[in-house]
């Protein structure tokens, strides 16, 4: 559905009409303003703190024409939705409150160099960060989640102990294959966690950065594998059980 409305740059009409039609499908879903004319779509199921967040971005690259972002937004949205709906059903009672957010403004603007992409760029994590980092206990980013031949080692900046925690999760669903060991921590990748490491959020980042149509005209549904993506929803909603089920440290 995301990808039929074609590219969805941050603060175009089609993102916008986006985020109408998100808003509706989180629970408790609600439009945040970001500086500079976008939003941040966000849900919560309410719960003792700290909060645990699990996001994605939704919007696309304005710089590259016909982008339509199948695995590069529109995965990591589809799955934190289908996420918050499987935990609807599954919290116990007296769970850790549980986040959702879907970023807007995650790609740099036009005009805006890849040199300077931390800068320019995480418009809406950046927000969200500043304005909640000390309500949040453990941050989870889904990005890249769906391409064929998926396999996420643990990206540098991601939290050691709470990747760990994803990966017996991921063992408990069978889906432990995706999340191998070998490349641990070797790439370090600036993504929408990282307004949250910067905060003292522990954080992980669930990205394959070797899909090969990231930021092309070619990342569209033909390219990704319903396999992939529902082990990490099954593995996500693994790991916020348990996190959601005992207080933080």
């Amino acid at each position: 559905m995301q990808v039929d409305e074609g590219p969805r740059p941050a603060g175009s009409s089609a993102s916008k009409e986006l985020a109408e039609h998100l808003v509706t499908a989180l629970p408790n879903g609600a439009l945040e303003p970001v500086p500079g004319g976008l939003q941040n779509v966000v849900g919560e199921l309410p719960g003792s703190g700290p909060a645990i967040v699990v996001g994605a971005h939704y919007d696309t690259e304005a710089q590259i024409p016909g982008h339509v972002g199948a695995n590069d937004g529109a995965a990591g949205t589809a799955a934190v939705i289908e996420v918050a709906r499987a935990l609807e059903r599954e919290l116990p009672a007296g769970h850790r409150e549980v986040r959702f957010v879907l970023f807007d403004g995650e790609e740099e603007p036009a005009g805006c160099p890849e040199a300077r992409f931390l800068e320019c760029a995480l418009r809406g994590s950046k927000a969200y960060a500043h304005a909640y980092a000390d309500e949040v206990g453990d941050m989870i980013l889904l990005d890249y989640v769906a391409n064929r031949g998926l396999s996420i080692p643990r990206e540098a900046n991601s939290d050691p102990r709470l990747w760990a925690s994803l990966r017996e999760a991921a063992a408990r669903v069978g889906a432990e294959d995706r999340f191998p060991a070998e490349g641990d921590g070797e790439l370090a990748i600036v993504d929408d966690h990282i307004p949250f490491v910067e905060a003292g959020v522990p954080s992980i980042d669930l990205i394959d950065f070797t899909y090969e149509f990231a930021d092309t005209p070619q990342d569209t549904p033909d390219k990704l594998d319903r396999e992939a993506l529902d082990a990490v929803g099954e593995a996500v909603t693994e790991l916020v059980l348990g996190l959601a089920a005992e207080p933080a440290e």
